[in-house]
């Protein structure tokens, strides 16, 4: 039998409540009336018509998932448990690398499952949170339809073949979205999943000041006396492993700054969501608009992409340059990502890198800038 987990033994109790393979999709820049612009309620009672006459669900994330992808996957299992008398699992593919997200696991013993460990087969209902059909980030196999679509990333034509897709909302974070949802439901959701969605909230919004909406600040302030801070701390400051300091150590090393970019090649990995954190971490840096990490990890290029200029898109910078070479991409305006399959020899292999650095060099405007080793670099 497979190793899944059920959130029977902690479930919500009701109480009032207010209210990154294959060639991407297109992004809708004008996208038909939909989902994502009805009140939560109006939401709900959709969500909960979809959910209705299944027996089984399995909520995914996309790969190597985030505290904001495992927190709303986590919420929404437990919704449709509640409120659609359903079973719900929570599966995630690749890895959970990050110190933080290990603890955010370990911590408030959340129950979710690798996809290894997950017979598709057992479910009659599937879910996609905070990444969308069609992008190449998640492991929902592809014989298999999402049943359910929630994602604060803007909406791609795609998921407007599922039958239900909140997609593309006001959200700086999806923990909000699903916040609104347990709202509407009248549920109070368990010490440990409101925990979870404050820190998934909070991660993704760089503690309300990135991308926030008026939304994310109420479902902030409704979490904030229901979640557990010692648990919350734990979380934000765990024990880290020696090679993460060498892994900055690299970073660091191997840093270039062009001009208002700072670039940095992470060679291998040992986690891809350590290129995410390293490229935020650059963005620290005096003086700096555009901050670009990338690394390989098992076959697999990984860039992460953080945009401080308001005048550019990260998530449709990052599409743009990576519908020419395949692989899968995404983001919104200031931070994006993308994982491109690697092959041939090391040269090749090289030489791609080399090549894309150069057209999100042009995209910068500092394709003309002499590199300077962050090492070297003096202050503005």
């Amino acid at each position: 039998m497979p190793v899944t987990h059920s959130f029977n033994s902690r479930r919500a109790t009701g109480a009032p409540g207010g209210a990154p393979g294959g060639p991407l999709g297109g992004e809708l820049t004008e996208p038909p009336p939909r989902i994502a612009t009805l009140p939560a309620r109006d939401k709900l009672e959709r969500l909960l018509r979809v959910a209705k006459g299944h027996k089984k669900a399995l909520i995914l994330t996309h790969d190597n998932p985030d505290p904001d992808s495992m927190a709303a996957a986590v919420a929404l299992a437990q919704l449709l448990e509640r409120r659609a008398n359903m079973e719900a699992h929570v599966g995630y593919g690749g890895i959970i690398g990050r110190a933080e997200n290990i603890a955010f696991v370990k911590v408030l013993r959340l129950p979710i499952s690798h996809v290894s460990q997950i017979d598709f087969d057992e479910y009659d209902l599937f879910g996609l949170v905070d990444t969308q059909p069609k992008v190449g980030n998640h492991s929902l196999p592809a014989r298999m339809d999402a049943h359910i679509v929630v994602d604060h990333h803007p909406l791609r034509e795609e998921s407007l073949a599922s039958p239900f897709a909140d997609v593309g909302g006001d959200f700086g974070a999806t923990s909000t979205m699903l916040v609104e949802y347990l709202r509407a439901a009248r549920l109070e959701p368990s010490e440990e999943v409101a925990t979870a969605l404050f820190y998934g909230l909070k991660a993704d919004t760089r503690d309300l000041g990135r991308e926030t909406t008026q939304t994310d600040i109420d479902s902030y302030l409704w979490l904030f006396p229901r979640m557990n801070k010692s648990m919350l701390a734990q979380i934000e400051h765990p024990e880290l492993p020696a090679r993460y300091f060498q892994l900055y150590h690299t970073a660091f090393e191997r840093a270039k700054v062009y001009g208002t970019a700072i670039i940095t090649d992470l060679e291998e990995v040992y986690s891809p969501d350590m290129v995410a954190e390293v490229a935020e971490r650059l963005m620290f840096l005096e003086g700096t608009k555009w901050s670009l990490a990338f690394g390989t990890y098992r076959n697999q290029l990984y860039m992460s992409l953080r945009v401080k200029d308001r005048r550019m898109n990260a998530g449709r910078l990052i599409r743009e340059i990576f519908e020419d070479y395949g692989g899968s991409s995404g983001g919104h305006g200031s931070m994006a990502g993308a994982r491109l399959p690697l092959s041939g020899k090391a040269a090749q292999r090289k030489a791609l890198k080399r090549e894309l650095v150069n057209r999100f060099k042009e995209a910068f405007g500092v394709a003309g800038e002499r590199p300077v080793s962050l090492l070297c670099a003096q202050d503005t």
